[in-house]
Parts: structure tokens; C-alpha cells; sequence
């Protein structure tokens, strides 16, 4: 691994801040049709291999697609076995200032993937980072682990990377004919399963620790599915596209098909309290449920922008943040938010809550680290003119 620096500092003492990338934004190539002005913003076509990829993300600002960049969900993919690859690198390695897509907490190490291939660790709760090199360069959107030794990482180009190591080495699977598909999410369910999600319905399966892998159909329709999240046992959920939302009871068996009533893009779902579940997206559209996912509440009083990523702190706190700089704390559980001031002028990909209880932030500025908001929300300032209380 090489060492990417210390994190400069947004505070004294134990939190310090982020740094802030110089320069990495491209503009956007058009919004997606189904969605005037809105795309799935992790999904970049194989063609912009020869330009710098789009600094947005899954799912955060707009980024247009072809329908002829990506293969169908119809069009089984053929897998070969893993092989060790000499990493090959026109550009150096990536840092805290790389674009980053997604993060996993393990232990107590951080990993965060994005990029030109960006893989970084951390081991001291984001203070400090190591980029990890690994034999492609593709664009990385997600990353999972089914223990402290074995994980995946998937993302464009049909990528798809294993270790067994706790993430110190990485061994691609060549995917035939992979470059014309976008993976956008993966979830380990156990040593042996994981299942990974993308573009125009894309799903694929392992149940031999990925070994092998099977195409499967989870959705009619050629829609976008963004993200998977891990449920209560054996289940988890996927959100995507025109109001998708499944729950899969586990991972070999039939998804049930969940209705928020809303046609709009889903973007994930957070676990509450309880049987709770909140699933955002689009438009500042959050919705509550406090029967695992039989029935849905909207969450008023949002603003309009792409919610992409939540949290839910240890101490119980819900974060919600994404584009336009928004960042909303609720302290009731998912029924009501505040905003929440931060010093980020960027949007972001995803939050996590790192071993020491900071707040990591990973998106278009690379990596960031906040100060946790206060458990209690900030007393009103006083009216203008008014007496202070004796």
C-alpha cells in the first residue's frame, strides 16, 4: 500500500476534516430521459474510458446514458475464473482527493472505493488513509465484506474484484464482453453469497464465494437498480429505478415487490428501530415504514434535492445528505429532519460512521470527516431585541 497523507483539518483535537478536491468536476453530458433533468449518476458508459470520468455519482447528480453503452439484464454474462493481474497504471495512484462512491466499515478499518480504480484504507478512522493498488482501473461503485477476510468489489466495465485477506490484495474476475456493463452496488450475505446490482435491470449471483457467477432477472423492466441493503436476518433490500423496491427473504429466494406509492427513483433504504425502514431518493421523497416495508408514510418538510445516502449513528441519530450540500439529522427515528450546517460545499455519495464516532464523508471532494452533530437539537437564537432571561 502507499501512503495517501493525513487529512487536513476542518478542527482541533480529535476531529479533523477532509480534504477538498482541487478541480475534478466535468460537466455533465445531459439528463436521463425517464427523468428530465435527474440520472443515475454512477452509471458512466465504457466509451468515456478515454476521458476523465464524470465527477457525480449514484446516486448524486445528473450523468446521461445510452441505452447501447450497457448490456441488457436479458443478456447472460459468462464469468471466468479469477486470475492475479500485474497492475498496469497510466496515472498515479488514487488519494483522498479521488472521486469516491461508496465505503465499508470493517473493524476498525475504513475502506472507500471510487475512480480510475481508487481503493484507500484507513486505520485510524479516516485521520489518515493508504491507497491500496489493484490490477484495473476501472471506476469502482460499491464494496462489501462477508467477514474480516473476504469481500468484493464491483463497478463499471463490468468489474467485479475478490479478496480473501481482509483487503490487502484484490483478484479481478474477467468478465466476457463485461465492458458493456455497469455494476452499481454489491451486498455479501454470508462466505459463500453475494449478490451484485446495476444498469438496465443488471443482477448477478454467487453461491460458491465467487467462484461463479449467474445472471438473474429480479425486475420485468430494464430499470436501473442502485442500491442493496442489508435487512433484518437473512433479508435484504434493493432499491432502484420508477419506484423499485424489493425485499428478498433471503438470498436464493423470489423478491417481494414493496410499494412507497412513489414512481420516482429510489436510491436505498436505512434500517430503524423496531420493523422501521426509511427509503429515499429523488426530489427530497423519504418515506417511512413501521412494518418492515408493508406500509409507507412520506416524510414532509424535505428539501427538493437527490437524497443518496443515510446512516444511522450508534447513538441513534439518522443522517440523510446528498446533493446541493444537504445534510438532515432526525432525532425521532426517521419521522421528522433538520438541517444539519456542515462545512462541505460538495455533494456526497455516501456516509459512515467510523470506529471512533466521526462522521465520514466520501463524494465528489474525495473523502471528509465531520464532527458528529449534537445528539440534541440547537436551542433557538433569540429574537432580535428581546430581553435575555433573568
Amino acid at each position: 500500500m502507499e501512503k495517501a497523507g493525513p487529512v487536513p483539518a476542518y478542527w482541533t483535537g480529535p476531529y479533523r476534516g477532509a480534504s477538498i478536491n482541487p478541480g475534478l468536476t466535468a460537466p455533465s453530458s445531459g439528463p436521463r430521459p425517464s427523468e428530465p433533468g435527474i440520472a443515475d449518476p454512477r452509471l458512466v458508459s465504457a466509451r468515456r474510458a478515454v476521458r476523465r470520468v464524470c465527477s457525480l455519482f449514484v446516486p448524486l447528480l445528473a450523468i446521461a446514458i445510452g441505452a447501447s453503452s450497457f448490456a441488457r439484464a436479458d443478456e447472460s454474462p459468462t464469468l471466468v475464473p479469477p486470475q492475479f493481474v500485474a497492475p498496469v497504471r497510466a496515472e498515479p495512484p488514487p488519494t483522498t482527493r479521488s472521486l469516491l462512491l461508496d465505503a465499508y466499515v470493517l473493524g476498525s478499518s475504513v475502506f472507500a472505493v471510487g475512480e480510475r480504480g481508487a481503493l484507500i484504507r484507513s486505520d485510524d478512522s479516516g485521520q489518515n488513509w493508504e491507497a491500496i493498488r489493484v490490477p484495473i482501473s476501472a471506476t469502482f461503485t460499491g464494496i462489501t465484506f462477508a467477514d474480516t477476510h473476504r469481500g468484493w468489489i464491483v463497478g463499471h466495465d463490468g468489474a467485479i474484484l475478490l479478496t480473501n485477506d481482509g483487503g490487502m490484495n484484490w483478484a479481478p474476475y474477467e468478465l466476457k464482453d463485461g465492458t458493456e456493463i455497469s455494476l452499481l452496488d454489491v451486498l455479501a450475505t454470508d462466505v459463500h453469497n453475494a449478490i451484485a446490482v446495476g444498469a438496465f435491470g443488471t443482477c448477478l449471483v454467487t453461491a460458491d464465494a465467487g467462484r461463479s457467477w449467474t445472471a438473474r432477472k429480479v425486475v420485468e423492466e430494464d430499470l436501473h437498480l442502485n442500491r442493496l441493503t442489508r435487512g433484518r436476518g437473512t433479508e435484504f433490500f434493493l432499491a432502484g429505478e420508477r419506484g423499485t423496491l424489493l425485499r428478498f427473504p433471503e438470498i436464493r429466494e423470489n423478491p417481494e415487490r414493496l410499494s412507497t406509492g412513489y414512481e420516482g427513483s429510489l436510491n436505498g433504504v436505512l434500517l430503524l428501530a423496531d420493523q422501521g425502514l426509511l427509503a429515499y431518493g429523488l426530489r427530497g421523497h423519504a418515506f417511512r415504514s413501521a412494518d418492515n416495508g408493508a406500509t409507507w408514510s412520506p416524510v414532509e418538510g424535505l428539501p427538493p434535492v437527490l437524497l443518496s445516502t443515510a446512516l444511522k449513528t450508534k447513538s441513534g441519530l439518522i443522517v440523510l445528505a446528498g446533493q446541493a450540500r444537504v445534510f438532515l439529522v432526525s432525532r425521532d427515528d426517521g419521522r421528522t429532519f433538520t438541517p444539519w450546517n456542515t462545512p462541505l460545499t460538495t455533494a456526497v455519495a455516501k456516509i459512515v460512521e467510523a470506529p471512533d464516532g466521526s462522521i465520514l464523508t466520501f463524494g465528489d471532494s474525495g473523502v471528509n470527516r465531520l464532527r458528529p452533530p449534537p445528539s440534541s437539537a440547537p436551542a433557538p437564537s433569540p429574537a432580535a431585541g428581546s430581553a435575555p432571561s433573568s
